[in-house]
Order: structure tokens, then sequence, then C-alpha cells
């Protein structure tokens, strides 16, 4: 049975029901993946050719919406078919893992937002954007997104606290620095682009700032030297932090623009009143040729895309994670 691979170009023979995902690194086909369960999305990849089986043995096809994505750690093949794949230059393999770390600080920055330093007993690779799994206790565990860089002696996250949230009521009212916490890792495809030589496009909301922060920061450490637009949508001043690193970030990289977006409150000397998708139509009539990079809830994530396609980014030039705010 024959599997088109593309952008390659390349023809790789497999057996009618093998998993995509062990075809391809059989071949030797570069490939991101991390978990293998299909929880990271890191191996998400497109069917353009042909039908394919999920690990349920259904029909899988589309996957969240986007033509013909599924996630090759998940998906059979049983038919010749034509897949395609990241650009190759662009694949990262960070198998996941669980680490335990020790909690270090747990600072308030803002209203509602607290920063948790933590220290790993051994260290952890990501790239910049990814999250991590973390968990207080067995009864009390969340998705947080890594704000600095692999190789930093501290993971940092930014937590942001639910009212009457039974994870945050944990983090606010028990953890204690030195407590450990089990970390399981790294996940999630919103992760930076080295290769890419364009403009990029930043946008977070609230604790959406983490993963951009990472991203940027390793933008910068890799020496990038792309024009880089961060919009911070915030719904008033009371969530806002986080604007001495931003300004260091200019500093260190002058082809940074940061926006910082105020539903309401905002000042008008710094910053702009409005939502970041408002911010966004207003300055760019073409945003053809950039990579963006979406972080915060799900609303604005979905918006702020729906704007990104309409001034005509290629949907695969999106990457996002959505923040889900977990009451239970």
């Amino acid at each position: 049975m024959d599997i088109l691979v593309q952008p390659l170009n390349r023809i790789i023979r497999a057996a009618p029901g093998v998993n995509l995902l062990d075809a391809l690194r059989a071949a030797q086909v570069p490939m991101s993946y991390s978990c293998l369960s299909g929880r990271c999305g890191i191996c998400r990849c497109r069917v353009l050719d042909g039908e394919v089986l999920d690990g349920g043995r259904e029909q899988q096809r589309p996957l969240d919406g986007m033509d013909g994505a599924v996630l090759a750690c998940q998906t059979y093949v049983t038919e010749p078919c034509t897949i395609e794949v990241p650009t190759p230059e662009e694949a990262v393999v960070h198998r996941a893992r669980v680490a335990k770390a020790k909690v270090v600080a747990l600072d308030p920055m803002a209203a509602g937002i607290r920063r948790l330093l933590l220290r790993p007993a051994r260290p952890m690779e990501f790239s910049p954007g990814q999250y991590a799994q973390l968990a207080f206790t067995p009864a009390h565990a969340r998705p947080y997104s890594m704000a600095g860089l692999p190789g930093d002696e501290l993971l940092e996250f930014h937590v942001q606290l639910v009212p009457k949230g039974r994870v945050s009521d944990h983090i606010a009212g028990q953890l204690r620095v030195g407590d450990t916490v089990k970390v399981s890792g790294p996940l999630g495809a919103a992760y930076l682009r080295k290769q890419h030589t364009g403009p990029i496009l930043c946008v977070a909301g609230a604790t959406g700032l983490a993963p951009v922060l990472s991203v940027v920061r390793g933008a910068v450490a890799s020496g990038m030297r792309n024009p880089i637009d961060l919009y911070f949508g915030l719904r008033s001043p009371r969530e806002l932090y986080g604007l001495a690193w931003l300004d260091a970030l200019r500093q260190a990289h002058p082809a940074l623009r940061v926006h910082v977006v105020m539903a309401s409150g905002a000042d008008p000397a710094t910053q702009r009143r409005g939502l970041v998708t408002q911010a966004i139509a207003q300055d760019h009539d073409s945003l053809r040729g950039w990579q963006a990079y979406l972080c915060g809830s799900p609303p604005m994530v979905e918006t702020t895309m729906l704007v990104a396609l309409g001034k005509g980014i290629e949907a695969t030039h999106i990457h996002a994670e959505a923040f889900y705010m977990q009451g239970d």
C-alpha cells in the first residue's frame, strides 16, 4: 500500500492497518510527536486524499473543524492515501515525561493572577510555546503553559485563579513553597517555528501572555530577526501585568511592537481601548506570509483566527492554544 507524503513528494510503502505515525517514523520522515496518546496534538497532519481510521477504527476526517486534519499517532491507514506533514525542518520531538518539581515561589502579579515558579528534579525539554499538565495532588491538576525557555533553571507558569474553582482554591489557599508538584509534558503544537523568516503575530489574552512570552523569548534567544507584533488583550487594568518583561524584550528585539489593548479603563497614553481583534483589523490590511500564535480564552482565539484568516494568513500558519476556564 502506498502513502504519498507531501510536501516531500515521497511515496512510502506500508501494510494496510498500519499506524500512520509508526509508518512515517519507520520511513524516517521527519515528524513532530510527543505523548503518543492523542493528548498533545503535536503530530497533527492532513489527509489530502483517501480515508483513514482513528484509534476506535472509525473514519477520522476531519479533526477540530480543520479540513482533513488528523493526529498521526491515533490514525490507521487502510488504503492508499496522500498525507501532508508539517515542514520537515520544523519537526520537534520532545517525548512527554512525568517529573517531580518543587514550588520555589507563588507570587501575585495582578488581580487573580499568580506567578508559579517550579524547580524540576531534572530539566524538561520543550519548545517555546508549549504547555505541561501540573498535578498539585491527584485531585488537583490543570494544564498551564511555560513562560520561560528550555534550559532555564526554573519552570515559570502564570496561573489565573477562577472564583470558587477547585484547583484555584487549592493553589491560592493550600499550595506552599516547598510543596511537590508532578509535571507532565511537554504538550501542545503552538510552538515557535524557528525556520520562519517572515513577520510574526502574537496575540495573548490574560495569562495567555505566558506562552506568548515563551515564543518571543525563544525568537530572541535563537537570533531571529522577524518583525513581531504582540497584542495583549485585557478586560481592565486590574489584569495588567508583565510590562517590565515586555519592555525588556523590546530592548532586546527592536522589531518587536507591543500593543496593550483594554476593553475598558485604558490609559490613552500607553494603551488602546477595545478588543485585540479590532486593533489587528485596524493595523493590518494583509497578514499574508505571517505566522500567528494565539493564546487565551476560546472566544478570543476563535474570533482572532477568523480575523487573521480574513486578512490572508494561511490556516496552517496559525498556531493556537485556547485556555478553558475550569471551575470544578
